[in-house]
């Protein structure tokens, strides 16, 4: 995608909810603030589960609230908190909770915002779920977008197909998930109305945190109320209008399923900006382009008109598939992107 160029009425108007927000974030500073100046009980150790802009819902880990949701304040010297982060708190004399530090991260998952910004999405993540679908169509250079971005922060990605019973036989996302098995990537089908072929999820994420991922409208809320019986998350279907996914999920939210099995619902995204990453991390995302790499003739070879370049040897003798080329070579030129539309 070229890098798109605000007009100075888009640019005045993004600075002024960015204003009105921060308006906001101070009024709310000053109220945790507050009540942590008056009567605070001992500090406790928490986690993030849901985040609402005004407050967050903290699950405590331990002392006498251990298992339960609080709604807590953040407090001015706290950075930005996202789903999955440890943090420790205090309850107040009015039974509100209060944020006072956040515990190191072992995991990051983060997007650009509009503005160019990076926008944390959830933390301690150890798996991420790519969720694709034949309806609404998922792009393959999405899910590679994706598979960048979990290699750019450490974080083990599995290929989710779902909704297989809409699948015909000489649809892309069949070569696709042929493509990426042979790369070594984890990949399943399934259905979520299906549920033995649902549980091929819950195997894979015992005892980790795992975020699921990808457009509006492929079934990720849906594979959530599937995996877990106590929960009735809100799922909308594809636009008729559009033949895009409706905006359903609005926050990021982990729920807890057995064998420590926990699972964070993020919102839809029609694309995954990546202007955060560099060309090292883009191409160490592409084994494959990495690996032909090694043997060209020039250390600093960029894999386009260079004598001696590997990579373009492989790409002629079926060794590199054109289109994860062509995906490369299309994320390598939008580094530089300052626009990401959310689904």
């Amino acid at each position: 995608m070229a890098k798109r160029r605000l007009t100075g009425q888009q640019q005045t108007r993004i600075n002024s909810i960015m204003a009105l927000k921060q308006k906001r974030q101070n009024k709310r500073d000053q109220k945790a603030d507050a009540k942590l100046s008056g009567e605070a009980g001992p500090a406790f150790k928490g986690m993030i589960i849901a985040h609402f802009g005004v407050t967050l819902e903290v699950e405590a880990l331990d002392g006498p609230y251990k298992g339960q949701n609080q709604r807590c304040y953040k407090r001015a010297n706290v950075p930005a908190l996202v789903t999955g982060d440890q943090v420790i708190w205090h309850m107040c004399d009015d039974n509100e909770g209060v944020i006072v530090a956040v515990c190191e991260r072992h995991s990051l998952l983060s997007r650009p915002d509009m503005r160019g910004q990076m926008r944390p999405v959830a933390s301690n993540i150890d798996q991420i779920f790519i969720v694709a679908a034949p309806s609404p169509n998922t792009p393959l250079n999405l899910i590679d977008r994706y598979l960048v971005a979990a290699h750019g922060c450490n974080i083990e990605p599995v290929i989710v197909l779902n909704k297989q019973d809409l699948l015909t036989p000489d649809h892309p996302l069949i070569d696709g998930l042929i493509e990426y098995q042979r790369l070594g990537y984890r990949c399943i089908t399934l259905s979520c109305q299906d549920e033995e072929s649902v549980k091929q999820i819950t195997a894979l994420a015992v005892n980790k945190i795992s975020i699921f991922v990808g457009q509006s409208a492929v079934g990720k809320s849906s594979l959530i109320n599937a995996l877990f019986s106590d929960v009735n998350v809100k799922t909308n279907e594809v636009s008729e209008a559009t033949g895009k996914g409706k905006h359903t999920t609005t926050t990021a939210r982990l729920y807890h399923g057995e064998n420590g099995c926990d699972l964070i619902d993020s919102p839809g995204v029609r694309e995954f900006g990546l202007w955060h990453i560099d060309e090292d991390t883009l191409i160490g995302a592409f084994g494959e382009l990495n690996q032909a790499g090694l043997s060209c003739k020039f250390r600093d070879c960029k894999h386009k008109t260079e004598p001696g370049c590997a990579v373009t040897l492989a790409l002629e003798n079926g060794l590199i598939s054109q289109r994860r080329f062509s995906s490369f070579n299309s994320i390598r030129e939008s580094l530089n992107e300052v626009d990401m539309k959310n689904g």
